[in-house]
């Protein structure tokens, strides 16, 4: 579908530009039949029948301003992210909207403006042919016990035992909560098996249950967190009375050849860590190819020259934190209850994040200008490459997926991404691998994964690697 809004672009101060933009007559016309037509449903005129009451009655009984204020309203969004498309910007922070009071006749096209922060531009330096420090893939007999550890922990059995519950113990109840003396629902177990010492429970529970015999009764005051799902019971103080079935103690499998046999089928406890080892080298082989790559960009950005205004690093930071608040949100942590563990409010939060929001604009910048500088342009056929797990996981094809990012206006933007992909790519090719210790003697960008190995600190933007392996995997 083609772009029915067209831009111009003026250059601001700041990394800031304002996109000019017009949205072609045909457009607003068909936005505001559609605008029409969904009016219609809600109304009731004599002489039509509910829903049915075509557009042109709807615009003389309601007239054209108001059906265009409710198009507008409606198609906005839509034509914002056309306009950003058309102007072929990178915007950074939230836009300042333009719409004029004052709508236009029929037949005429539709004029608002964008103000908003803009990726910056970078002078690049040297970018092929960099040396980095690139480590060696390490597995030591410390990270190989915490694995064994795991599996000893997954094999370990419960044992009950005639001695008052500590932590780390299980224990068996039976329990009846009630708040201001009336049960409520979920509030009753029967044989439930608790893990003291877990915190897997409302705060305060497990620990008033330490000490606790078999046969012995107690009642348990909690007080359930503000965020708590259930709202009904969010905030409010209850009372549980608790029966100990069973105090149970956890009894480790001792680690031997029997141990290695048990855990995953092989004959010696010498075999299963050497298997651990390979899988752990495995996994840290992969965490070195990310830091490797992150070194090398960090190198080029290290010889290029980008300034960065303020505003334009808060406004990133910004976006960061919503992100966080995201992924936070899609693991049932809301962004409030956040906001109360960490103590601070979202504006120190932003300024926190502004160190990691300036490195972010301008690794960005020198990439994209890399492209530009390299005249990337991703094929047809990089495009179906990129988009192939995508597909997969959604039950289609890549050419199917491509259509789909085209009809919408989207295929560019993805171009774009893999643009950058291959730009990254280049970098790390033309790059020259030197050990850690020649990259401090040159005073050559190294990778973070070393330090973090040797002072025992783990960079805090650096993601996890995964669940490490466990037996049928």
């Amino acid at each position: 579908m083609a772009n029915s809004v067209k831009t111009s672009v003026i250059e601001l101060p700041e990394s800031r530009v304002r996109v000019e933009a017009q949205v072609a007559p045909e457009e607003v016309e068909r936005r505001v039949q559609q605008a029409a037509r969904e009016l219609g449903r809600q109304m009731r005129i004599p002489g039509f029948r509910k829903g049915k009451i075509p557009p042109p009655v709807v615009i003389r009984r309601l007239g054209r301003d108001a059906v265009l204020d409710e198009a507008v309203r409606s198609a906005l969004g839509s034509w914002y992210a056309d306009a950003i498309d058309g102007a072929g910007i990178a915007p950074v922070g939230e836009p300042q909207l333009d719409v004029p009071d004052e709508h236009p006749a029929a037949g005429q096209p539709l004029q608002f403006s964008i103000e908003i922060g803009v990726r910056p531009t970078a002078r690049l330096g040297e970018y092929r042919g960099l040396e980095v420090g690139r480590r060696e893939p390490h597995v030591d007999d410390a990270q190989i016990d915490e694995e064994i550890d795991r599996l000893r922990d997954r094999l370990a059995k419960l044992d009950t035992v005639e001695r008052p519950a500590q932590i780390g113990d299980h224990v068996v109840v039976d329990y009846v909560g009630t708040v201001d003396g009336e049960e409520f629902q979920g509030g009753v177990g029967r044989d439930q098996l608790i893990e003291l010492g877990s915190a897997r429970l409302v705060p305060g529970f497990e620990d008033q249950l330490v000490g606790a015999s078999a046969g012995e009764e107690r009642t348990v005051t909690i007080t359930f967190p503000d965020d708590y799902p259930a709202p009904e019971l969010a905030g409010n103080e209850a009372q549980f009375a608790v029966t100990v079935n069973e105090v149970k103690a956890k009894s480790l499998p001792d680690v031997d050849d029997g141990f290695a046999a048990e855990a995953s089928g092989f004959d010696t406890l010498a075999e299963l860590r050497e298997d651990i080892s390979e899988r752990l080298q495995k996994v840290d082989a992969r965490a070195l190819e990310r830091e490797y790559e992150d070194a090398v960009i960090e190198a080029a950005v290290a010889e290029a020259d980008v300034e960065v205004p303020d505003r334009l690093v808060h406004a990133r930071a910004h976006e960061l934190l919503e992100e966080t608040f995201a992924v936070l949100a899609r693991q049932g942590v809301s962004k409030d209850a956040y906001l109360r563990i960490t103590g601070r409010d979202e504006e120190a939060l932003a300024h926190e994040a502004e160190p990691e929001a300036a490195a972010a604009l301008k690794r960005e910048a020198v990439l994209a200008a890399i492209v530009d500088a390299e005249g990337i342009e991703p094929t047809d056929e990089h495009i179906r490459e990129a988009l192939g797990p995508s597909a997969e996981r959604q039950g289609t094809t890549a050419e199917k997926l491509i259509e789909q990012l085209r009809s919408s206006g989207r295929l560019d933007r993805v171009r774009r991404d893999v643009a950058i992909r291959q730009a990254i790519e280049l970098l790390v090719a033309e790059a020259k691998a030197i050990s850690v210790e020649q990259a401090k003697a040159r005073k050559k960008i190294w990778t973070p994964g070393k330090e973090a190995a040797e002072t025992g600190a783990h960079p805090p933007s650096r993601p996890s690697t995964g669940q490490l392996w466990t037996p049928g995997s």
